[in-house]
């Protein structure tokens, strides 16, 4: 016979637990819940993201991909140039001598690094041994690259020059290292010659501040600058 309805009894507090309480069908997160997917909700998702992103990561590092401050592994192409620690005194600048009659006391640095030697020299150029005051500057730099191939900046680098106000003449030069670039300022008071040989980078520049008639020419200036780049990089492998 089948139970009788009691219109005076009271709920039972050991009732058990409605449909779609704490995650179960009909509430926000649980089964069937509206604009849910099944079988998944916030943290389901974020977790699967962290789960998948962490195998993707481990693979492309095991793979090389990713190189945030992981060596390439390419074996710096140095082609015979060493570092030195007075790059002034294996500079060769007799090309200039015979323009030029001395020379203020010439400065050079190195630095030393895990990735990059830097090594720079700078010397003033006197017209007359008797003055005080230099007519012109030779400066030289040279990087040598022991983690990275210098060679797909190098070409933007100095024909960037082309896009300065007021823009300077770049032309490429044969017969220095890999590639190589010359480089006049407007007004050709200024010269460079920038070359890449493997993964070293080197340029020299001539920059006059002779207002005179008698001062030299930018023709005369790429000469010299040619020749001296020339001797001086011969000297660097020596």
């Amino acid at each position: 016979m089948p139970p009788q309805h009691n219109p005076y009894a009271q709920p039972s507090p050991y009732a058990p637990a409605q449909p779609g309480y704490y995650g179960t069908p009909g509430m926000p997160g649980g089964p069937g819940a509206p604009g849910a997917a099944r079988g998944s909700g916030g943290v389901g998702r974020a977790v699967l993201w962290a789960v998948v992103g962490a195998a993707v990561a481990s693979a492309l590092w095991g793979g090389g991909v990713l190189l945030l401050g992981k060596d390439s592994g390419a074996k710096a192409d140095l082609r015979g140039y060493t570092v030195r620690n007075d790059l002034c005194s294996s500079a060769d600048l007799t090309a200039f001598s015979g323009t030029y009659a001395g020379g203020s006391t010439p400065t050079a640095y190195t630095t030393k690094g895990r990735t990059l030697d830097e090594m720079e020299c700078s010397e003033g150029m006197k017209i007359s041994a008797t003055s005080d005051l230099s007519d012109a500057y030779v400066d030289i730099e040279v990087d040598l690259h022991k983690k990275t191939d210098p060679a797909g900046e190098f070409d933007d680098q100095w024909l960037g020059y082309r896009q300065h106000k007021p823009a300077s003449t770049v032309v490429p030069v044969s017969g220095y290292g890999d590639e190589a670039f010359l480089v006049t300022a407007s007004g050709s008071d200024e010269v460079t010659l920038a070359v890449r040989d493997g993964w070293v980078t080197y340029s020299m520049t001539w920059n006059s501040f002779s207002y005179e008639d008698s001062a030299p020419s930018s023709s005369d200036a790429t000469a010299w600058v040619k020749s001296s780049t020339r001797a001086t990089l011969a000297k660097l492998k020596s």
